[in-house]
């Protein structure tokens, strides 16, 4: 794997396969009305029933603006019940996901994280964060600062670090975990918007990341359908992303394909592939990034060598180079609408 923190990250994501069942979908079912009211739901938690949820909420027009204090509660990704502001203040988001929800929805988080193997923000919302205060790294938040920005939601990711999370709800009950280990980034970001009490505005932000999608995949001429590979280079050398992976899914959604070595379904990455298993990286196209230094060093240092030169992609010249805090993580509408540029940018001009 590529990084300490990575792996503990992606353990953290595999290791409650009961939580996934439920997912972000629990987020979409929700009471509305003064503090202490909230509906007894039944078991929705599939993604199916999230989705007609959402489209049936969306269809039947916004609600009556609550009065100041209202309170909704909402089951979060573990389907924990929690009670929430109507119409939250201060967000503190403690993952990227979040972050990216939060902005596409059009609200500022009154604190973030830096991003995955980052000790800065992701560079793709760099210029919508200044000033922000960052609380911690990805899912690691500091508690003296996030008591700081006096939060009344914090949007906790997939956070499965119980003490973690008992902190966290100390500073404010408030506290939601907003996906499961195989909840998508649409769905999640559903589930976020409806928690913002936004979730008409959120189903119309995949309506037109659809139609972008599929727009922008119409365009790319020859290239149309290529298999593209997807790739984080670790420092003990490159995964590929599966293809419910986040920016997998976003290439499908352009009518994209796959390699046939990475026709596989999930939404993670692999281990770390040996110099003889090179071969498995290879496409029509290859989109390679890093999140770390190290990364970036064992990429240089293997381009000089026969086994990455002899790939179809390097002899063609499709090797494209990308940023792996949007590539090879989990993502938002925000990070969709970057992949989507680059991908357009690479094989619409070939």
């Amino acid at each position: 794997m590529s990084t300490p923190q990575s792996s503990l990250h992606l353990a953290r994501r595999r290791a409650v396969q009961a939580v996934a069942a439920t997912g972000a979908a629990t987020l979409l079912l929700v009471g509305c009305g003064s503090s202490g009211s909230s509906d007894k739901a039944s078991d929705k938690g599939s993604p199916s029933a999230a989705t007609t949820a959402a489209a049936t909420t969306a269809a039947a027009g916004s609600p009556a603006a609550p009065a100041a204090g209202d309170k909704r509660t909402v089951k979060d990704a573990t389907g924990t019940a929690v009670e929430i502001p109507a119409e939250p203040k201060r967000i503190v988001t403690l993952t990227q996901e979040d972050l990216d929800a939060v902005l596409a929805l059009g609200l500022k988080p009154a604190g973030i994280t830096n991003g995955q193997g980052l000790n800065e923000p992701p560079a793709y919302l760099k210029d919508k964060v200044q000033g922000i205060p960052v609380v911690g790294n990805l899912l690691q938040p500091v508690m003296d600062k996030v008591i700081a920005a006096k939060p009344d939601l914090i949007l906790a990711g997939d956070m499965q670090d119980q003490q973690v999370l008992k902190q966290l709800r100390e500073i404010t009950p408030a506290t939601l975990v907003t996906m499961a280990p195989t909840d998508d980034w649409k769905l999640s970001f559903r589930g976020i918007g409806n928690a913002l009490n936004k979730l008409e505005q959120a189903n119309k932000v995949i309506a037109d990341y659809d139609a972008k999608a599929v727009k922008a995949g119409g365009e790319l001429g020859a290239n149309k359908g290529a298999a593209v590979s997807i790739v984080r280079w670790n420092p003990t050398g490159p995964s590929w992303m599966e293809k419910k992976q986040f920016a997998s899914g976003v290439a499908l959604d352009m009518g994209l394909t796959r390699p046939k070595a990475q026709d596989k379904d999930g939404n993670a990455h692999t281990p770390a592939l040996s110099l003889e298993k090179i071969n498995e990286i290879d496409g029509d196209w290859l989109f390679l990034s890093t999140l770390t230094d190290d990364g970036k060093a064992a990429l240089k240092d293997v381009q000089s060598k026969p086994a990455y030169q002899e790939l179809g992609a390097v002899k063609n010249n499709h090797t494209v180079t990308v940023d792996g805090s949007v590539w090879s993580t989990r993502g938002g509408p925000l990070a969709a609408d970057v992949v989507i540029g680059d991908i357009g940018k690479a094989l619409a001009a070939k």
